[in-house]
C-alpha cells in the first residue's frame, strides 16, 4: 500500500495532471451519456475535420475565409447530392436482387457442403455436417428475423433520418465557418495552467485529422479500383460489393476478413468451383494486399502508429463497449489514450526531475565541495 499512497501522491501532486484527469473523465462521461442523441452533431464535426484541409488550402492561397468555406461546402453538397442520387440507388437496387438471390446461394452452398463426407470421409462425418448445418440453418432464421427488425425500425425512423439529412449540413457549414471559435469558447472555461492538456489535445487532434481524411481518401481508392476490378471479371452487384471492399478498411484485418465471404459467396454462386471463382477471390486478395503494404502506409504515415496488437485490441474493447460505432472509432480512440501516455510520463520525469534540482546537489557533491553532509 505505501507504494501505490507514493505513487498516488507522485502523480496527482501535479496539477497539470489533475486537469488532465479530470477533462478525460468529463468528457468521456458525456460521451457516455449523450452520443446517441448527439449522433448528427459528432458526424458534423468528423465531416468538417476531413473537409478542412482544402479551405486552409483555399486560404493560404489568398481567398477569405468565407469565400473559401463556401466553395469547399457547396463541393461537399454537390458529392452529397451525387452519392444520394447516383450511387445509392444502385446499391439499393443490387441489394435487392442480392436479397432475392440469397435463399438459392444458400442451397447451392449447402449442396456443396454436403458433398464434403463422401470426398474427405476420414476428416468429417455425415452427422458432423448435419449437425453444422442445422446450427447454420438456425443461425440464418435468427439473423434473418434481426434484419427484419432492422428494416423495420429503419422505416418507423424515417422521418428522424430525413430531419438529420437536414440538420447534417447546415451543422457541417457552421463547424468549417465557426469551428475555431467553438473551441476557443470551450477553452474559456478551461484553468489557464493547462499545458499538459493542451499539448495531448494537439497530438490528438493531428493525429485524428490525418487518420480520417487518410481514411476517407482510402475507401474512396479502394472502392473505385475494387469496382472497376469486379466489373471486368464479370462479377455480379459489383458495386455493391466494392462499396462493402471498400468499407472494410475502416476495421483493419478484421474488416478485410469478414468482407471474404460475400465476395466468395457470390463468385461461387456465380461461377461455382473454377478458375473464374478463383480469379476473383485472387484479385479481393490482391487489393487488399495493395490496401494494407502500400496504400494505406502511404496515406496514412505515421497518422496512427499503433501495434496491430494494440489495434486488435482496441477493436475489441471498444466494439464490446459501444457495439458497432465503438469498432467504427476504435482506431482514433486508441489514438487518444495513445497521446496521454506518450504525455503522461514525461510529465512525471519532468516534475520529478524539477523536484530533485530544488533538492539541491546530492550528498557526495556536497561534501566534495567543504559542505557537510546532514
Amino acid at each position: 500500500m505505501e507504494i501505490v499512497r507514493r505513487w498516488f501522491n507522485r502523480t496527482f501532486s501535479d496539477p497539470q495532471v489533475v486537469i488532465l484527469t479530470i477533462l478525460l473523465v468529463l468528457i468521456s462521461v458525456f460521451v457516455l451519456l449523450t452520443a446517441r442523441m448527439l449522433a448528427p452533431v459528432i458526424a458534423s464535426a468528423i465531416i468538417a475535420f476531413i473537409l478542412y484541409a482544402p479551405v486552409r488550402l483555399l486560404k493560404g492561397w489568398g481567398v477569405t475565409h468565407l469565400a473559401a468555406v463556401s466553395i469547399v461546402f457547396l463541393g461537399f453538397l454537390g458529392f452529397l447530392l451525387f452519392t444520394l442520387l447516383s450511387v445509392l440507388p444502385l446499391l439499393a437496387a443490387q441489394l435487392t436482387q442480392l436479397a432475392q438471390q440469397v435463399p438459392s446461394m444458400m442451397v447451392e452452398a449447402q449442396t456443396a457442403l454436403m458433398r464434403l463426407p463422401e470426398r474427405y470421409p476420414n476428416i468429417i462425418s455425415e452427422a458432423e455436417m448435419g449437425d453444422f448445418l442445422a446450427g447454420l440453418r438456425t443461425d440464418l432464421v435468427a439473423w434473418s428475423q434481426l434484419a427484419l427488425s432492422y428494416s423495420l425500425a429503419s422505416v418507423m425512423n424515417a422521418v428522424v433520418v430525413a430531419v438529420y439529412a437536414i440538420l447534417l449540413p447546415f451543422m457541417v457549414f457552421f463547424f468549417l465557418k465557426d469551428g475555431e471559435k467553438i473551441v476557443d469558447w470551450f477553452a474559456g472555461f478551461l484553468p489557464p495552467e493547462r499545458q499538459l492538456a493542451t499539448q495531448v489535445w494537439q497530438e490528438v487532434k493531428l493525429q485524428i485529422t490525418n487518420y480520417v481524411r487518410g481514411k476517407f481518401v482510402e475507401i474512396l481508392i479502394v472502392a473505385a479500383c475494387s469496382y472497376v476490378a469486379y466489373s471486368l471479371l464479370g462479377l455480379n452487384y459489383a458495386a455493391l460489393l466494392a462499396v462493402v471492399t471498400g468499407l472494410s478498411v475502416l476495421i483493419p484485418y478484421v474488416g478485410a476478413a469478414l468482407v471474404t465471404f460475400p465476395v466468395a459467396l457470390v463468385a461461387y454462386a456465380q461461377w461455382g468451383l473454377s478458375s473464374d471463382f478463383v480469379w476473383a477471390l485472387a484479385v479481393y486478395g490482391l487489393i487488399q494486399g495493395l490496401d494494407g503494404n502500400v496504400l494505406a502506409p502511404l496515406l496514412l504515415g505515421d497518422a496512427v502508429s499503433l501495434h496491430p496488437i494494440a489495434i486488435i485490441v482496441a477493436i475489441l474493447f471498444f466494439g464490446g463497449l459501444w457495439g458497432f460505432w465503438g469498432v467504427f472509432f476504435a482506431i482514433p480512440l486508441a489514438t487518444v489514450v495513445q497521446a496521454v501516455l506518450r504525455a503522461w510520463p514525461r510529465r512525471l520525469a519532468l516534475a520529478e526531475a524539477g523536484t530533485s534540482e530544488h533538492a539541491g546537489p546530492p550528498a557526495a557533491a556536497r561534501h566534495e565541495a567543504g559542505t557537510p553532509a546532514a
